[in-house]
């Protein structure tokens, strides 16, 4: 009966799995004959568009048994299918009733057909030329039918593979393979069978706007498909944002339920919201890289020393020293326990001393052991280690520190090695990250800019700088300053629409802004609106009461300042009206300059056009 769950099976998800009970067999053979002879299969047909106009060039044939049949889901139709020998014939059938389907909707463009390598390979000689008889009988050239290899289980027999591609190819069909990504061997398959369309897996495409890895990952399969004469399809898009920035990256095809469903009768245009999404000039907002380089810890900073026990003698662990030129430390550990570290040069200068060796060579080397050593566990993160060895004593940044796991020692690391990687941070930080904001640096903002520029799009650039913030900085704080300034960064991405507008930050107060929105006036000035709010918080009653704070400037003089308010510099760009990121970043640097010239919160808009 409808509705009910057969004991049969298990539901996870609220998908219905098939449980292996012998039992049953019986009963699975029955459902599968009957499901076989009377024909009880529908074809669902699911649009591909191109990206780059939103035209419907294809469609994807889908199955589905009875709907009151717990093998409706093709899943668990085709796991009866292997369980009862009947794999083959099932996905004949499958075969013929999508190829019905579509050729009985008239419907244009290609069909990607789902072929499982396992099938293409089982087929006797025989009937590999069935598809090519039946697709003629119902009056369809084999130029518009792609076989698409859908995955199911390991394929190893690549040349076997191979020899059946080939055969399709020689009928006139072209080859796709599903799911590149998620399979057991696709990109071995990929690089076997040079097929004319890959499909990427939905895991990599949902949520791509927001995950750098994603997008990057995409990135790469687009650049291997440019070089191989391969067409990419991503699956499963289900938002705008996917979509857009799939068509940035190149992706040539897009295929999901924001673009359309499956179904028994399937549209032959997009949704007009998504057509004219894609036909509009403009580009994606790319996820950034924000706080990856900030979480490294020092794990990758860990050297394997040979640590010697407390048991051991001064006269030993010189010995040790005398024997490797190179060795500068030495930890002593009991029991993985880490006490202390042994400096070469401390050990020789003892050493060096009247009667010294004489007095304390046979005792424990603890007698020359700096026992309060720095100590950090490996996952601590470079920032944190580098903020105690600031704070501690100058000794520890010549002698390293020690790392453990779970407070065993497992190695050393170096101040040098510490210091190296804080510098390359802090490169880092400033060309693409900044580490205070965690919104991107200089190099994506050039990036985007000449993202925009390629694309011939209308976008504004609004400069950000905040005005007074030096003196503020004096009277109150830099930790309070970095307050502001992380402050300052949530209202403008508050105030944006991360889809379209772009948030920079390109150091210490200053930021920037491009805008692809359309009210982006309107915007600017509700970010005026509330940093004016907001940066009360940050002051004393007293400074709060009197609308500003005496502090010293650069010549000693007690000067007055007003509250910190924030001055917007605008421009507009034309298409074409300028060729690189160096011009708009002096147009906008000077009208940022005009801002500056109004008192308090302040827009400034150059609405001059150049030729």
């Amino acid at each position: 009966m409808a509705g009910l769950i057969h004991p049969c099976l298990l539901t996870m998800n609220n998908v219905a799995y098939l449980r292996p009970d012998p039992d049953d067999d019986a009963l699975l053979r029955m459902q599968l004959n009957d499901i076989i002879e009377r024909r009880q299969l529908s074809a669902l047909l699911q649009p591909i568009a191109r990206m780059q106009d939103g035209e419907i060039v294809a469609y994807e044939g889908l199955i589905r048994g009875p709907s009151d049949s717990p093998l409706h889901s093709p899943m668990n139709l085709f796991k009866a299918a292997r369980a009862c020998g009947r794999t083959v014939e099932v996905e004949h059938l499958c075969r013929r009733v999508v190829l019905e389907r579509f050729a009985e909707l008239k419907l244009p463009g290609k069909l990607f057909l789902n072929v499982s390598p396992e099938c293409l390979l089982l087929q006797p000689d025989g009937t590999r030329g069935e598809t090519l008889q039946y697709i003629h009988q119902i009056g369809i050239h084999p130029d518009r039918v792609i076989i698409e290899l859908t995955e199911n289980q390991p394929t190893y027999d690549y040349e076997l593979m191979r020899e059946a591609v080939l055969h399709y190819r020689n009928m006139g069909f072209q080859i796709a393979i599903d799911d590149l990504g998620e399979g057991f061997s696709s990109l071995r398959l990929w690089s076997e069978l040079r097929p004319e369309y890959v499909k990427i897996d939905m895991h990599f495409i949902q949520g791509i706007n927001h995950d750098p890895v994603k997008l990057q990952f995409v990135r790469s399969i687009q650049e291997i498909a440019d070089k191989s004469d391969t067409l990419v399809i991503a699956e499963g898009i289900e938002t705008q944002a996917e979509l857009l920035v799939l068509r940035d990256i190149g992706v040539a095809y897009g295929q999901g339920y924001h673009l359309g469903r499956p179904h028994s009768a399937p549209a032959r245009a997009l949704p007009a919201e998504v057509a004219k999404a894609l036909s509009r000039n403009g580009v994606a907002v790319y996820p950034q890289r924000g706080g990856e380089k900030q979480a490294a810890t020092i794990a990758k900073l860990l050297h394997e020393v040979a640590a010697v026990p407390p048991s051991l003698s001064n006269n030993e662990v010189y010995e040790i020293f005398m024997a490797e030129p190179k060795l500068m430390i030495i930890p002593v550990v009991d029991d993985g326990a880490p006490l202390g570290l042994i400096s070469r040069f401390d050990m020789i200068d003892h050493f060096a001393r009247p009667y010294q060796r004489e007095l304390y060579g046979k005792k424990s080397c603890r007698q020359f052991m700096d026992a309060r050593p720095l100590i950090a566990d490996k996952d601590t993160s470079l920032q944190d280690l580098s903020y105690r060895m600031v704070e501690s004593a100058a000794h520890h940044l010549f002698n390293g520190f020690i790392i453990t796991e779970h407070g065993r020692y497992v190695g050393m690391g170096t101040g040098h090695d510490l210091m190296r990687e804080i510098t390359q941070m802090q490169i880092h930080a400033a060309r693409y990250a900044n580490p205070l904001t965690q919104l991107p640096g200089n190099v994506p903002i050039n990036e985007h800019i000449d993202r925009l520029l390629e694309s011939g799009t209308r976008f504004w650039v609004c400069y950000c700088d905040l005005d007074h913030f030096k003196p503020f900085n004096d009277v109150y704080g830099y930790r309070r300053g970095d307050d502001v300034i992380q402050m300052t960064g949530r209202i403008l991405g508050a105030h944006c629409d991360p889809d379209r507008d772009f948030i920079g930050h390109i150091g210490g107060d200053d930021f920037m802004l491009l805008f692809q929105s359309e009210d982006w006036e309107a915007r600017c000035r509700a970010i005026l609106a509330d940093f004016e709010a907001s940066v009360l918080d940050y002051y004393s009653l007293e400074d709060r009461d009197r609308g500003g704070y005496i502090s010293e400037d650069r010549q000693g003089k007690k000067v007055f300042y007003s509250l910190m308010s924030l001055s917007l510099g605008t421009i507009r760009v034309e298409p074409h009206q300028y060729y690189s990121h160096h011009q708009i970043a002096t147009q906008a640097s000077d009208a940022k300059k005009q801002a500056k010239k109004i008192h308090g919160n302040s827009l400034f808009v150059d609405r001059r056009q150049t030729a």
